[in-house]
C-alpha cells in the first residue's frame, strides 16, 4: 500500500525502474503534502487560484485513472468519473472534492494508484514500455506509448506537487519536499 515514507529514485538501473521510482516518489510526496490535514484546511485554497490539496487529491487520482485505465487499457472509467454530471461541471474532478471527507479522499487516491500500479505493471511484464496503449492521442491520433505515459505521469505530478507546497506552507508553514 502506498504511503507517505518516501525513498529517492533510483539513480541507476533499467528504464522502467527509474520512471516508476520518480512516478512513486511523486504520489508520495502528494500524499506527505495533504497528510495530517482536516476538511477545511485540504479546501484551503491559495488565493487567486481555486485549486485546493483535496482538489489534488482527486484531480491526480482521476489523472491515474484517465492515463493507466482508460487511455491505456481501454476501460470504461472508475466510479466516481463514470457517474460524474461533467456537462454540469468541467472541473469536477477538482470541485467535487470538497463534498468527500479526507479519509474518502485518500482513500480514492490510494486505491486509484494501486489499480494503476496493477495495470502498468500488467503491460510492463508483457509488452515493455514501448508497448501502445488502446487509446489514441485524441488531438493528433498518434499512438501513446507506456513510456510517454510514464513521463507524462511524473510530469503531472511535479507540476502540481509545486502547488501542493505552496498550498501547505500557507495552511500551517510546512515546507520541503
Amino acid at each position: 500500500m502506498i504511503t507517505t515514507e518516501r525513498t529517492d529514485p533510483p539513480t541507476s538501473g533499467d528504464e522502467a525502474a527509474i520512471l516508476l521510482g520518480f512516478v512513486d516518489f511523486h504520489r508520495r510526496t502528494l500524499l506527505t503534502k495533504a497528510d495530517g490535514l482536516d476538511a477545511a484546511q485540504l479546501a484551503t485554497r491559495l488565493e487567486p487560484s481555486t485549486m485546493t490539496l483535496g482538489g489534488l487529491l482527486h484531480h491526480l487520482a482521476y489523472v491515474e485513472d484517465v492515463w493507466c485505465s482508460i487511455v491505456l487499457h481501454g476501460n470504461p472509467p472508475a466510479e466516481p468519473w463514470a457517474s460524474a454530471d461533467w456537462d454540469a461541471d468541467r472541473d469536477w474532478e477538482w470541485t467535487a472534492a470538497v463534498t468527500s471527507s479526507p479519509d474518502e479522499l485518500r482513500r480514492r487516491f490510494v486505491s486509484t494508484v494501486e489499480r494503476s500500479d496493477e495495470l502498468v505493471g500488467e503491460v510492463l511484464r508483457t509488452r515493455g514500455l514501448d508497448a501502445t496503449a488502446v487509446r489514441r492521442d485524441r488531438a493528433t491520433g498518434e499512438e501513446i506509448s507506456l513510456r510517454w505515459i510514464l513521463v507524462h505521469l511524473v510530469e503531472e505530478y511535479a507540476r502540481h506537487n509545486g502547488h501542493a507546497d505552496l498550498i501547505r506552507e500557507s495552511i500551517d508553514g510546512l515546507t520541503g519536499e
